[in-house]
């Protein structure tokens, strides 16, 4: 029986909502984080999103035709447009983009790498969508609510814009397209999902 990229959100979506009631990500809306605790996030984004990048690249290579190659390219561009993001604030904060792994951020960057190195592609893309899914629903929920000073706003439009939906949405899609193993892709995408939850909680618990 095949499961699609919507059902696996709808199973997932109380960790989202855990995600959205995180100090951390609440702080993000209102201004309120700490630049200290925003800094460690930065720095170590940065390290995951390298890792991200090589997951889209594996599974680019492991496309059986064209139009998932375009698609993944573009997905694969789409990181480094984030990355801009992260050099901004790392330059008028001075944080260190080089800066060594928190374990969960290992073990979120070992996990995204082995699924792309070892399983097919619809595998991959289950274990790299909750992240696109998850950051447009906390961008989307949080713009409406924003503090206009907040200095996290950039990190709010960029997360709930048209442009970042529709990166997510055609990561859906090929998680839809290539799908795979229902029971693995439940288990994969849940694991994301809690990953993404120890990611805040790493970056709250560092300061």
């Amino acid at each position: 029986m095949k499961v699609t990229a919507e059902e696996l959100w709808k199973l997932n979506r109380d960790t989202a909502d855990v995600c959205l009631a995180h100090p951390f990500v609440r702080g993000i809306g209102s201004g309120d984080l700490s630049r200290e605790r925003f800094r460690v996030y930065v720095a170590q984004d940065a390290y995951f999103l390298d890792a991200f990048a090589r997951a889209y690249a594996l599974a680019l290579a492991k496309t059986p035709d064209r139009e998932g190659i375009a698609i993944f390219k573009d997905l694969l561009v789409g990181v480094f447009e984030e990355l801009t993001l992260h050099e901004g604030y790392a330059a008028r904060w001075g944080v260190s983009l080089e800066s060594e792994p928190l374990p969960s951020t290992s073990s979120y960057c070992d996990f995204l790498l082995r699924t792309a190195s070892l399983e097919p592609v619809g595998h991959t893309a289950a274990a790299m969508a909750p992240c696109m899914r998850l950051y447009a629903f906390l961008g989307q929920q949080l713009a409406p609510k924003l503090n206009p000073k907040s200095p996290y706003r950039e990190w709010v439009e960029t997360y709930s814009s048209r442009d970042f939906e529709t990166l997510a949405s055609r990561l859906d899609g090929l998680l839809d397209r290539f799908g795979g193993e229902p029971g693995r892709l439940v288990q994969l995408y849940r694991r994301a999902m809690e990953l993404e939850l120890a990611f805040f909680q790493a970056a709250w618990d560092a300061v």
